[in-house]
């Protein structure tokens, strides 16, 4: 009875995270700009897609150990939060849309996982089975080949989504940063 009590009392600590080189440097090049707000500009968009149309605003809000989450702001949309999370295995890329009730969109969480190393200013996430059903579900095959892609540069923060057909890429200004935008749509302050 006092070994098995003993055990009880016992706290299990979690394992430490796991994570390689190329990948805490990428993490920690982000979290430098936590708190800060950059605009960007569409610099490819072919072929050409309606969306993203009035001030383009990335926000790193919230930087974790492990987390990261980048609200990406279009004029007076605030759907769209970038989620980086380490997972032991790599890092994750999410995209959290919400409606303006803060209510999921039917169309969430979709993205990918690094498959290698990567480098420590640019890191690719291959489409990941979840959003490969998710996309077959809604419709929208041609997004089971996507490919995302951040990149970090002193003067210089981009997204890219790539695949075949279609390249949209968003270049922001790490250089000028302006004043942080609302919370994102289910997200508060």
């Amino acid at each position: 009875m006092a070994a098995m009590a003993s055990a009880q009392a016992q706290v299990v600590k979690p394992a430490p995270l796991v994570s390689i080189d190329s990948h805490d440097k990428f993490f920690e090049h982000i979290k430098a700009h936590c708190g800060q707000a950059y605009e960007g500009e569409v610099s490819v968009n072919n072929p050409a897609s309606s969306g993203f149309e009035g001030r383009l605003i990335m926000h790193v809000r919230v930087c974790e150990d492990d987390r990261i989450e980048i609200p990406f702001h279009v004029g007076d949309n605030h759907s769209r939060t970038w989620i980086l999370t380490k997972t032991g295995s790599g890092i994750s890329l999410k995209h959290d849309h919400r409606y303006e009730s803060g209510e999921y969109d039917e169309q969430t969480m979709y993205g990918g996982h690094t498959v290698d190393a990567g480098y420590e200013r640019a890191q690719s996430f291959p489409v990941d089975q979840y959003s490969i059903e998710m996309f077959f579900r809604q419709g929208i095959p041609a997004s089971n080949t996507n490919i995302w892609q951040m990149f970090i540069y002193p003067e210089q923060f981009t997204y890219r989504l790539i695949r075949e057909g279609r390249e949209f890429r968003v270049d922001f200004d790490l250089t000028n940063p302006v004043s942080t935008p609302p919370a994102p749509w289910g997200y508060q302050d």
